[in-house]
């Protein structure tokens, strides 16, 4: 089996209603559905330490290829094969390639409101509460570049039409959920959406994970970016 617990590798396991669980490291007691087969629990805080140096990373990418900035994310020790942190760097990886492609952003504004967003979204959220924290990254992202509020009318209906776009893409598929996977459909879905509705062109290139030995629920050729799936150059 590959590495899920953070504490032990042991694999995680998701219970039907929440219970009072111990952070094994920081030790904040919290409602979970989620832990490790023998106990353990970390909490999303912990779970995303260190996460606040993608914003460095982004700040210093010249890249409009939000695929190649989120891999460099995944590439970081703070980032795991599954996790919330994934919901911050969907969205952080669409602002960074969109201000390069030409979006008007004060970008490092716009990843710090990204951040305070996206870590509000649990882990689990796929499951649980019938929304992949990816999706919901993509929809951040757009209200981030529209300026939408729950008063706005135009801003307002593109970000829940961004949302709704790439939680389509991720339900086309099915679970279980894998983050990676779920991440690269929210990106190509805001990749389209934005060159529609905002004419800012980000790169969209082909995808061949390299992620598949680490995830012990990998649904293989199901997945549009299985190596399988793809042919050999």
């Amino acid at each position: 089996m590959k590495e899920e617990c953070l504490i032990c590798k042991a694999p995680l396991e998701y219970l039907d209603a929440d219970e009072m669980m111990e952070c094994a490291i920081c030790h904040k007691k919290e409602n979970s559905k989620t832990r490790c087969i023998h106990g353990h629990y970390v909490c999303n805080d912990c779970h995303t330490a260190g996460m606040d140096t993608i914003i460095g990373l982004c700040l210093a990418e010249s890249s409009k290829n939000p695929v190649e900035i989120i891999e460099k994310m995944m590439a970081l020790p703070f980032c795991h094969m599954h996790g919330p942190e994934h919901h911050v760097m969907v969205g952080a990886s669409l602002l960074t390639a969109y201000k390069n492609a030409g979006g008007a952003i004060d970008l490092e504004s716009a990843l710090a409101e990204m951040m305070n967003r996206g870590k509000n979204v649990p882990g689990g959220a796929c499951g649980f509460w019938g929304a992949c924290g990816a999706g919901i990254s993509s929809g951040m992202f757009v209200s981030i570049i529209s300026k939408s509020t729950p008063l706005s009318q135009q801003p307002f209906a593109l970000s829940h039409r961004m949302t709704a776009k790439s939680l389509g893409a991720i339900g086309e598929i099915g679970g279980p959920r894998c983050c990676k996977r779920d991440s690269f459909l929210s990106i190509f879905s805001a990749i389209d959406f934005v060159k529609e509705y905002f004419g800012i062109e980000m790169e969209k290139p082909d995808i061949v994970c390299t992620h598949s030995s680490q995830n012990n629920q990998c649904i293989g050729k199901r997945c549009p970016f299985a190596k399988a799936n793809h042919k050999s150059t």
